[in-house]
């Protein structure tokens, strides 16, 4: 039975040097009161402070909170991206993480070859890698751009492969942030419904947004992080009240808070 934990898990991200990039790290960390210092000694951004949830099957957790609350810190590390310098996450059942298409891809090898890549990676037998194969070239419709290497592509037929590939294993715990997608209309309704009957053959769903409605209709619970801590914990209409400070006009229950 899948099941996820996450208990008191703690993210700090050091500042090494003074570049442009950490500089503007540390003044917006100056700005939340989130900078500290670790057992090195060295100046770090505390990014994840004290998070504490256990996920069962059925649940749908969304998270919400403003740039930078930590959402996506969270995501990278329950999906073991981010090592926490406290706590713990531990997750059981088998997982996928949603989080950029291009994930994991080679751009030196061809479509067909980072297929392969994939289905070593999960360990998938032959049978399954075949049947991968033909899932991921029949919705991707690359044509004999399978075979060429991914650096000819354009960004619309990367993101078409990364979507195909990334969504082509089914997990027990699915791991989402938001997604944008390029390609024509009738890839982007392909996408949609890809990704829904995904949703709904997932055990768990942790999915970051900043869109409400998807959050309201897909998730049975919130977390509000606010500087990488939990700030709020409940049912979406009531959490997301909360933080918007005014009444929601939430839309009708869609099927995908349901499993198939």
């Amino acid at each position: 039975m899948a099941s996820v934990l996450a208990e008191n898990v703690s993210v700090d991200f050091p500042l090494y040097h003074g570049n442009a990039r950490s500089l503007k790290k540390t003044a917006l960390a100056v700005a939340g009161r989130r900078l500290g210092q670790d057992a090195q000694h060295r100046v770090v951004v505390r990014a994840l402070r004290e998070v504490s949830f256990a996920l069962r099957p059925g649940d749908r957790l969304g998270l919400i909170g403003s740039n930078g609350a930590g959402k996506t810190t969270l995501l990278r590390t329950l999906a073991g991206i981010y090592e926490p310098v406290g706590g713990r996450v531990v997750i059981e059942g088998s997982m996928n993480v949603l989080l950029d298409p291009n994930l994991g891809m080679n751009p030196d090898l061809t479509g067909r070859e980072n297929i392969m890549l994939r289905a070593q990676y999960n360990g998938l037998d032959a049978a399954r890698i075949r049947r991968l194969e033909v899932d991921v070239q029949e919705f991707a419709e690359l044509g004999d751009f399978l075979d060429l290497p991914l650096r000819i592509y354009s960004s619309g037929m990367v993101v078409r492969l990364g979507f195909a590939l990334a969504t082509a294993i089914r997990p027990q715990v699915l791991l989402m942030d938001e997604w944008f997608l390029a390609g024509d209309a009738n890839f982007l309704d392909k996408a949609s419904a890809r990704l829904e009957q995904m949703v709904r053959d997932a055990e768990i769903l942790v999915l970051s947004s900043h869109k409400h409605d998807t959050l309201a209709t897909w998730c049975t619970r919130l977390l509000w992080l606010e500087q990488g801590r939990i700030r709020d914990d409940g049912p979406p209409a009531a959490v997301l009240e909360r933080y918007l400070g005014r009444p929601l006009d939430l839309p009708e229950p869609s099927p995908v808070r349901e499993r198939a």
